[in-house]
């Protein structure tokens, strides 16, 4: 019978998972009490707290499974036992039926690789279980939705420009869509980020905690000006607030989750039906990359750590590849 995930498929943030302990919590060898002194040693070296977050909810959901099964300290998981979450979560089924997903199975594997590798350093366990686990193979999947240029120009267009709101989505939009920013780097920009005289837009703590400057073109910073000086300080209520996005109600910035749902309504208006501010972003690569720009300047855009993550716009752009076609088969 198909597995069923007995909680809420959100992720979990590190704060709930320290308001729901499990199994003998107390007990300072038990699995729960390992992830909080893991959380707490990876916060005393500054790493990310997305990471963290990742890695907590998904070793926070193998304590849970594991306790069901009377298994409750790191000394007593064993490969083989580590084998069978991996079956499990293989076979587990969402609400709608539907497997997870490979890249997901992966996901949820790996913190365990990097926590019980971790506990074997510290001396917390003898040997690591997950030392020589294999992991399903990563899919190599291309962006499903690539916007052209008309249906970024027809989002853009859907914004009411009467409404403090509306001016503000549309400098978001132009933002993403100019500097390919991410969602979570929208949402940390404050008013000190854009640089006017210099076109250029500073991403502060990006992906990897790298911060990174990023040119912005000249409509985008038309938008960016214009917002920032005639629409934000209206719309302002706390003046300690630096946040260049602000939520309607004035009081603070938009969170990740703000930005997605201030961008959402829009693209699914133009007949987008999947996606979110991510599409700009590939959108951006793309394009420009079609212009001819060179794979290690979208990079640097991007912000992306190794050219392997941005060379997949290589496969995905095949303007390039149209052109020879075009101009070598004999049945053009």
């Amino acid at each position: 019978m198909a597995n069923r995930k007995p909680r809420s498929d959100r992720l979990l943030t590190v704060n709930d998972v320290y308001r729901q302990p499990v199994g003998p919590a107390s007990d300072p060898k038990s699995l729960y009490a390992l992830l909080l002194r893991f959380v707490r040693w990876r916060r005393e070296r500054n790493g990310s707290e997305t990471t963290l977050k990742v890695q907590t909810h998904h070793s926070y959901r193998f304590i849970c499974w594991a306790t069901e099964r009377g298994v409750n300290y790191a000394g007593e998981v064993t490969r083989p036992q580590l084998e069978s979450y991996q079956r499990y979560l293989y076979h587990y089924r969402k609400t709608n039926g539907e497997p997870l997903s490979t890249r997901t199975q992966r996901t949820a594997l790996q913190p365990l690789q990097v926590w019980f590798r971790w506990m074997a350093k510290q001396g917390l366990i003898l040997a690591n279980p997950a030392a020589d686990l294999e992991l399903p193979r990563p899919e190599k999947r291309l962006p499903r939705t690539i916007l052209s240029v008309e249906q970024v120009e027809d989002i853009l267009s859907r914004c009411d420009l009467t409404t403090r709101q509306g001016v503000r989505d549309r400098t978001l939009l132009e933002l993403l869509w100019s500097a390919g920013i991410r969602r979570g780097e929208a949402a940390n920009l404050e008013i000190y980020s854009p640089d006017f005289s210099r076109k250029t837009l500073t991403i502060v703590q990006g992906k990897g905690k790298c911060d990174r400057i990023v040119p912005v073109g000249a409509r985008a910073q038309g938008w960016l000006h214009h917002y920032l000086h005639r629409v934000r300080p209206d719309v302002l209520v706390n003046p300690t607030c630096k946040a260049l996005f602000l939520a309607t109600d004035g009081v603070a910035g938009l969170t990740p989750g703000g930005i997605t749902m201030a961008v959402v309504p829009y693209l699914r208006a133009a007949g987008i039906e999947k996606g979110s501010c991510h599409l700009f972003r590939h959108a951006m690569a793309t394009q420009m990359l079609e212009n001819g720009a060179d794979l290690r300047w979208i990079q640097a855009m991007l912000g992306h750590a190794s050219v392997k993550s941005t060379q997949i716009y290589t496969h995905v752009s095949i303007t390039a590849l149209q052109a020879v076609h075009a101009g070598t088969h004999p049945a053009e």
